[in-house]
């Protein structure tokens, strides 16, 4: 377990780093992502940096990502791990940096002796007023 956390923190930590070769260590080839950003579901290539790099160029620094109430299960050489993450961050031209709350799940699988994200899903709640608005003002 302490090897899958590290991968999650570790993941995590390289964010403010900026560096999306290092981030996408961590995750094996090819792998599912529905991630906060449309489409639905992403292409998920980790030989890829392209698209993190240009998701990361969108903010005046890289962001910082808090990865808090971690539970992860493992059974052989398959785990998921789920938090409740804050990422925090200024947009490129804004003044101001934001921070959001929301929920991840990720599907490890230990391939080739090291465990590798294979899939990772991040969301938050809406309002279920029929407003359909995100709840992005949301804290644990």
């Amino acid at each position: 377990m302490n090897e899958i956390q590290e991968v999650v923190e570790r993941k995590a930590a390289l964010l403010e780093t900026g560096d999306a070769k290092a981030i996408l260590s961590h995750y094996a080839d090819t792998f599912v992502e529905y991630n906060l950003a449309p489409p639905l579901r992403q292409p998920g290539d980790g030989r890829d940096p392209a698209p993190l790099e240009a998701w990361l160029a969108g903010f005046e620094a890289p962001p910082r990502r808090e990865v808090t109430q971690l539970e992860i299960t493992a059974d052989g050489d398959v785990a998921f791990a789920t938090s409740i993450d804050c990422l925090t961050a200024t947009p490129r031209g804004s003044a101001e940096s934001f921070s959001l709350w929301f929920r991840v799940t990720l599907g490890l699988r230990r391939i080739d002796g090291r465990w590798l994200v294979t899939h990772e899903h991040e969301s938050v709640p809406f309002e279920m007023d029929g407003s359909f608005r995100a709840s992005v003002t949301l804290q644990p």
